[in-house]
């Protein structure tokens, strides 16, 4: 690979060879040549272009909307929503375990550090999703590199930094693994001395709710919104006068967000989610706008396993190659403890199947950041295009990168937090 092709690889990811300290490295005449990689990638925006989406997205704002756009108006940034966005602990290298007195792992001579002193705004959208020690982090972290700028910048929150978090407490908080509620809620933002100094600006008008075809659609879609909303708020309870044994939490469904007479079957429920299924399998705008939600993997799992066999085409299947690590033991104790069938056997949520089904059409989700230049991280969506021996190609289905396609390896995976009692590593 010629060293031009090597520097925008790794360029695209973030990267520099300085990075890769077991590689060999060039005279510091090569790598010193003042130029910020990462300023660039920041502002080589079209001006123009954004100027025009911003003047679509402000003539569309409803008074909630313009009161959160003034109150961070002063930072001098015009488009609120930007692409080439970056997970939080990738861009601000925030520990993956950490504890409240953690550090975001930032060099003072990496080019991250002259990017973060010419920052006015950060926004950090699903912010209710994290622990609250990774905003604490950011904040220590932000104040010793700004107080470099101003010293009493140190003083202030976020070093000065207007920071934006975005998200609603009504859906998930922080995933503690076997917490209790009250452990739960004690990692939320809202128990942060960050808490104290922010100021919260709600945004309650619906703007999704306008999209029924007639006033009685959007009147239905109106009082499920507010149902769903209730139950955020916890005034939805069980049937009153019920001689039901209930659990807390249980709730009452209105009869008519049910299909009582309707056969209540996985495949009634695909049907619904998914009409004319057979005629729009591989269009990304049909596929992209539905989505069938359910509460266990398992039963994720069996609705998959029927949609994909409901896709026509070859199946292809792919098998994973398990393994332990950091086993105390010699290597034919291992396989007499962790025989390959048991390993197979293993279901995890954080790791796919050992037998990966898939055919030309099926969407699949990535479960690990490829390359987040190009929006290839944990979660984006994807439509199989291709199935190969070693690799998969597939076409992104929404965001910036829509219709893009990517050739898909083979990854290893290796969760660090389960019930189990060794390291599994799936590739």
């Amino acid at each position: 690979m010629r060293s031009s092709n090597s520097i925008m690889l790794l360029q695209t990811i973030g990267k520099s060879l300085k990075d890769f300290i077991q590689m060999p490295q060039p005279p510091n005449s090569y790598l010193d040549c003042n130029v910020n990689n990462l300023i660039i990638e920041e502002t080589s925006y079209n001006i123009a272009e954004m100027e025009k989406e911003f003047q679509h997205l402000f003539s569309t704002c409803n008074k909630e909307q313009l009161e959160v756009y003034s109150a961070v108006a002063s930072s001098g940034i015009v488009a609120t929503l930007m692409p080439r966005g970056r997970t939080a602990h990738s861009r601000f290298k925030i520990p993956i375990f950490i504890d409240e007195h953690s550090m975001c792992s930032i060099s003072h001579t990496s080019n991250i550090i002259k990017l973060i002193k010419r920052t006015n705004l950060i926004i950090w959208d699903e912010a209710p999703m994290q622990h609250r020690y990774a905003f604490e982090c950011l904040d220590r972290s932000l104040r010793d590199i700004m107080k470099t700028v101003h010293p009493n910048r140190f003083h202030m929150p976020f070093g000065g930094i207007t920071v934006v978090l975005g998200g609603d407490f009504h859906q998930i908080l922080p995933v503690i693994p076997r917490a209790s509620r009250g452990e739960v809620v004690a990692t939320s933002i809202t128990r942060s001395k960050l808490r104290k100094i922010a100021k919260v600006l709600k945004l309650l008008h619906n703007m999704r709710l306008h999209k029924g075809k007639n006033e009685e659609e959007v009147k239905a879609l109106s009082d499920f919104a507010q149902w769903v909303l209730q139950i955020g708020d916890g005034k939805v309870g069980p049937a009153a006068h019920s001689n039901r044994d209930y659990v807390e939490d249980d709730i009452a469904i209105p009869k008519q967000f049910c299909h009582l007479n309707a056969i209540n079957s996985v495949d009634a429920m695909i049907e619904s989610g998914f009409p004319n299924f057979l005629n729009n399998f591989q269009d990304a705008d049909y596929l992209s706008d539905r989505v069938i939600i359910t509460p266990t993997n398992e039963t994720v799992a069996k609705v998959n396993g029927i949609i994909v066999e409901k896709t026509p085409g070859e199946m292809s299947s792919y098998f994973s190659v398990d393994t332990t690590e950091d086993y105390p033991r010699s290597k034919c104790d291992q396989l007499a403890s962790f025989p390959p069938e048991y390993l197979d056997s293993i279901n995890i949520p954080v790791l796919s199947l050992h037998e990966l089904d898939l055919k030309v059409g099926v969407i699949v989700m990535l479960m690990r950041n490829l390359n987040q230049t190009l929006e290839l991280c944990n979660g984006t969506r994807m439509m199989v295009t291709k199935c190969l021996q070693h690799c998969d190609e597939c076409e992104v289905i929404a965001g910036q990168y829509k219709g893009t396609k990517h050739f898909i390896p083979r990854m290893e995976l290796a969760p660090m937090e389960t019930k189990l009692h060794f390291k599994l590593c799936r590739k």
